[in-house]
């Protein structure tokens, strides 16, 4: 499998040439060279799109922590997805804003200062400390290369940028527990095929208690907090910072963790 996809994505990945632009470059509808509709664009058939998907979903499953293997499935698979995901942002006025300014999550598009100034008990303050706690970066994210509409490829990229927000939100850290919480929520939020494939098959290689709590508890929490919060697309996440995380969990439904899931596997 693994023989398969890099069959696939090297000359793919030779086709798109040198490297990209910042994380902070917006996308746009505009031509960036042959075929191209924004600057990380590979364009692929409809047969590349199935090899590509059939690989990255055996190497996710395999491995779920190969987030570009996850980035590659989302991408190959999500379309008719993505479009309904983009409906219901532009029928919402935050939603459509974001459609309109493009804006990105990165170090470069990030007040650091900013966000460390804010008083203890805000989102931005949570989701700084939420960075440093768990030792990750919003620069990790990996660029979308395989969707074919260039506003399609901003939601997911969006969707992809928001991912730490909702680990904020959420109370949840960023082990395996963790996180296949956060894909159940996902799953029931967007429906995007590969949340739902992670979410499925993410609990194969947690321990017996931990799929015991995860079962009885947290995906019970998950499923009905995705379900009752309004889509998580629509909020301009960049204008909260100074909003009270729980005043914010507030507005969108979104209560707190039955269980602290640090430490466990």
């Amino acid at each position: 499998m693994a023989t398969l996809l890099r069959g696939v994505l090297r000359p793919l990945c030779a086709f798109r040439g040198g490297p990209g632009p910042p994380a902070g470059v917006p996308f746009r509808a505009v031509s960036h060279g042959t075929g191209l509709l924004y600057p990380e664009h590979i364009p692929t058939s409809v047969l590349q799109k199935v090899l590509l998907a059939a690989g990255s979903a055996g190497m996710a499953l395999y491995d779920p922590y190969r987030h570009d293997m996850v980035a590659v499935l989302g991408e190959t698979t999500g379309r008719r997805t993505l479009k309904v995901l983009r409906d219901q942002m532009k029928r919402d006025p935050e939603g459509a804003q974001i459609l309109q300014e493009r804006p990105r999550i990165s170090l470069s598009t990030l007040d650091m200062g900013k966000l460390r100034s804010l008083p203890e008990g805000s989102f931005g303050r949570a989701y700084l400390h939420f960075l440093d706690v768990n030792r990750v970066s919003p620069d990790t994210r990996a660029p979308t290369r395989f969707v074919d509409d260039e506003e399609l490829a901003y939601v997911i990229q969006r969707y992809r940028e928001i991912h730490d927000m909702l680990h904020t939100l959420l109370g949840m850290p960023t082990n395996i527990l963790g996180e296949i919480v956060v894909k159940w929520f996902e799953a029931v939020q967007t429906g995007l095929p590969m949340c739902v494939l992670s979410a499925l098959f993410g609990p194969i290689r947690l321990s017996a208690q931990s799929l015991q709590l995860l079962i009885s508890e947290l995906i019970p929490w998950a499923v009905e907090n995705g379900r009752r919060a309004p889509c998580v697309l629509n909020v301009y996440y960049e204008r909260r910072w100074e909003q009270p995380l729980q005043a914010l969990r507030q507005e969108l439904g979104i209560t707190e963790p039955p269980l602290r899931v640090e430490g466990l596997v």
